[in-house]
């Protein structure tokens, strides 16, 4: 009897401990038990993290901490993380001179036209390319493709918008871009590897036309490449001036982008600067170019951070194969 118990003790005891190790092994390979396992590596890449995130962050925090110092101070150069004697006098200047608001909102109304009508462009043309029912359709791929690789140059671009009638109109700024080959093939890859082909056929048993599967189907599943195409139309266009400065003449066709450009050549020249004659106050170049900078930046920061989800989503798309 006694020899009994111990048998059954015995057992009991290995069974404790062998249920024990399991856990511990589940527990380690789901990655709740990492941080145990912490390395030299992981401090090094911590800290080369640590280093990218604060060459972003600090330069703005300079620019934001000028922008609010006194002029005294920013020219002492003892404003560096932190403001200094804060005075708004700078907003003021901008906000005092209407050439420079009326550049704001029709700088925002060209980037959301330009976006909207980008979208829908590359959507058109790589829905109809990720079918593999499409005939010909590695021909017409060849030929969208066909201008990520080559350019006219400068001149003939020049002509071209000279013969179409769109020089110093709200179009050029708009049509010759709105097509990205780049952003066309990103599009369709999404396409063809994250909508299946079984809701088409599907849909199509049903009665449904493309259209309405695009729509209905396609479109909703593909938020996350819509956001992020979104985006990078949208940054792209915000932050370009070269078409303006070469096709663009009347002032009330320029972007606040370009006027930003021209305000600091401008002020690069002088002591003081001013945005227009119409501004009764003035400003240090140096206090100036910060409010400016912050004023064309704040609108794109206000707007990342509810498209961050998507865009990591479709930042992602062919890293992870199956």
């Amino acid at each position: 009897m006694i020899a009994h118990l111990k048998v059954d003790d015995t057992k009991r005891k290995f069974v404790m401990k062998k249920t024990k190790k399991d856990v511990e092994e589940t527990t380690v390979s789901d990655g709740s038990r990492a941080i145990n396992k912490f390395r030299v590596s992981d401090a090094v890449m911590m800290i080369i993290i640590t280093l990218l995130c604060l060459t972003c962050i600090l330069p703005f925090l300079h620019l934001a901490a000028k922008s609010i110092s006194s002029n005294s101070m920013v020219l002492a150069k003892q404003v560096y993380f932190w403001p200094k004697e804060i005075t708004f006098d700078a907003y003021a200047s901008i906000f005092s001179d209407g050439s420079m608001v009326k550049s704001m909102v029709y700088s925002v109304f060209v980037t959301l036209l330009f976006t909207l009508l980008g979208m829908m462009v590359c959507t058109c043309a790589a829905y109809p390319l990720s079918k593999k029912r499409i005939k010909g359709r590695y021909i017409f791929t060849f030929l969208l493709m066909f201008p990520m690789y080559f350019g006219a140059g400068l001149i003939p671009s020049y002509l071209l918008m000279k013969d179409l009638h769109l020089l110093d109109t709200m179009w050029v700024l708009i049509l010759p871009l709105i097509y990205s080959p780049y952003n066309m093939l990103i599009m369709k890859t999404y396409f063809q590897g994250s909508i299946p082909d079984s809701l088409e056929e599907s849909a199509f048993l049903d009665g449904a036309s493309n259209i309405q599967i695009l729509f209905k189907i396609v479109l909703p599943l593909s938020k996350p490449i819509l956001a992020t195409l979104s985006l990078f139309y949208a940054v792209g266009r915000w932050n370009a001036y070269a078409d303006n400065k070469y096709y663009i003449k009347s002032e009330g066709f320029k972007m606040v982008q370009y006027k930003l450009s021209q305000l600091v050549s401008s002020a690069s020249e002088a002591q003081t600067a001013t945005l227009s004659e119409a501004s009764a106050v003035t400003s240090t170049p140096e206090v100036l170019q910060a409010a400016c900078i912050m004023f064309v930046t704040i609108p794109i920061i206000c707007i990342y951070p509810f498209l961050q989800k998507y865009f990591v989503k479709g930042t992602m798309i062919g890293a992870v194969k199956g």
